[in-house]
């Protein structure tokens, strides 16, 4: 196998998969799901090649093939792996096979279709961070968006299409900006291109006021996606409504596609607008912080908590890659991973309950812990990585990014991050609050008394999680060194950048 060839591979597998699952006969739905499940699982094993082979040390893209796409045009077939972005693609292709098996009792209608659309979002994440062309790039974000519209709209809850509607809609206008500034950006030089690698030199050269103009437009994307206060309001009517599977996947992996965005382009692209706004969007991020904290603290049901949680998690993220010292990049990295690991932990825990008990109103519950005591034990070790206690990941990915934001020179000062700090507080609030309701305190409801604890299938889908996130909280350098030539090279071009 020609190592160039390794991320086309990667593209094509879930793409030829689903497209597999399509011929397999309606009826079975035990085949497809075995299918879809093997073809996820087969792309995880091509992405451990991938990691195996990557040489932390060289901050270039990696694995790289580029190909002519469009003649004349300066359009190009041209993908490729970073410090970054592979840790993204591992995360894409560790998730997507247990999203796919949590799903084994709970979807049982358009069992393919389901699978189908599944398979078609791991390559629309993969290609998003894979993609070295502006064009290819565009593309997949695009077509990112198709599967996760009805698997929210078809498998969703009662309030499904509105959720589903309103998450294209948001997204699209945003990405109709980015498209705009893609074209502008494209026209900037000498000769069309959407050529990144060749935008990188471009895009610095700009007048200062086109490279804030062109800033706005990417950034209020990618804003949408993360989600960023005040672009945020789509994400909890997507996140309640969206199968399990769904909500694991849009938490755990396209989320960070907004902060993906961020640092892949607009970082890079525009250091005068990094220049420009840095202060308003990590004000924004620390008024995200605060706000998702908060009200995720009054929330009544459980998976709209970890929703709004979400918004608080990200804000660290933001303030990290604004923060822009090598510290908080590495935080801001590390934490895209965590965030993607807790939290989809948490919704698929509270999916399997949900499945039990056909209610995810917390005031339902109630002492739990002594009916499903395996159950309890994990809710209680993914809810404190998510606070960020030492030992479990959170905890590396918010200190790097509180330690590197406090010293942070583009900011000038260390207000965002003392108020930042607070958030660790409030998340502490809400989701031992949260725990301490469902299973500590005394059954309100007799049905509980008939709740099974996990079963095999459902300890599968959740060890994992666990394993990694004790691993990087003990351990975190077995990542952090993938990313740390990266965040070094980055921080120390746009610093250069902003210096001249």
């Amino acid at each position: 196998m020609e190592n160039s060839f390794i991320l086309t591979l990667l593209l094509l597998l879930p793409i030829v998969g689903s497209l597999l699952v399509l011929m397999l006969p309606k009826e079975n739905h035990q085949l497809t799901r075995i299918t879809g499940l093997a073809i996820s699982v087969v792309v995880f094993i091509v992405s451990m090649f991938l990691y195996f082979s990557f040489d932390p040390a060289n901050a270039n893209f990696q694995f790289s093939q580029k190909i002519e796409w469009v003649k004349g045009l300066g359009i190009f077939y041209h993908v490729g792996v970073d410090g970054m972005s592979i840790l993204l693609v591992l995360l894409t292709t560790f998730m997507t096979p247990l999203a796919l098996l949590s799903t084994w009792s709970s979807i049982d209608v358009k069992v393919k279709e389901f699978t189908f659309f599944m398979l078609m979002l791991e390559a629309g994440m993969l290609g998003v961070f894979l993609s070295l062309d502006l064009f290819l790039f565009y593309i997949f974000w695009e077509a990112m968006l198709i599967p996760m519209y009805f698997i929210i709209g078809i498998w969703g809850g009662k309030n499904r299409i509105y959720a589903s509607v309103k998450f294209f809609i948001y997204t699209m206008a945003g990405s109709l900006l980015m498209l705009v500034a893609i074209i502008w950006l494209a026209n900037s030089g000498t000769a069309f291109t959407t050529d990144l690698l060749e935008l990188y030199k471009q895009g610095p050269m700009l007048e200062p006021s086109k490279q804030n103009w062109l800033f706005l437009a990417f950034a209020i994307s990618f804003a949408i996606k993360v989600p960023l206060f005040p672009l945020h309001t789509w994400l909890p009517d997507a996140h309640v409504e969206a199968p399990t599977a769904g909500s694991v996947i849009l938490a755990g992996v396209l989320l960070k596609m907004g902060t993906y965005g961020l640092i892949r382009f607009n970082l890079p692209l525009f250091p005068e607008g990094v220049r420009e706004y840095a202060s308003i969007i990590s004000i924004l991020a620390v008024i995200g912080i605060i706000y998702g904290a908060l009200v995720a603290m009054v929330q009544k049901d459980m998976k709209k908590l970890v929703a709004y949680s979400s918004v608080s998690h990200l804000g660290f993220v933001v303030l990290g890659i604004f923060g822009l010292t090598v510290e908080s990049m590495q935080g801001a990295i590390i934490q895209m991973v965590n965030h993607g690991l807790s939290t989809g932990a948490l919704f698929l825990l509270v999916g399997y309950i949900y499945e039990r008990t056909h209610t995810r109103e917390i005031a339902d519950y109630g002492g739990i812990a002594k009916i499903v005591p395996l159950y309890a034990t994990i809710l209680l070790i993914v809810s404190l990585s998510s606070i960020g206690v030492p030992g479990l990941n959170g905890f590396v990915g918010e200190f790097l990014i509180l330690v590197g934001s406090f010293k942070s020179p583009l900011l000038g000062s260390p207000y965002y991050t003392i108020i930042a700090a607070t958030g660790v507080i409030f998340a502490a609030v809400y989701l031992l609050w949260m725990y301490q309701r469902v299973c500590l305190e005394t059954v309100k409801n007799e049905k509980m008394n008939l709740l099974t604890d996990l079963n095999t299938r459902e300890m599968i889908t959740l060890v994992p999680f666990l394993l990694f996130i004790v691993w990087i909280g003990i351990y975190p350098s077995t990542f952090l060194r993938l990313s740390e030539a990266f965040s070094s090279n980055i921080v120390t071009t746009v610093m250069g950048a902003l210096a001249k």
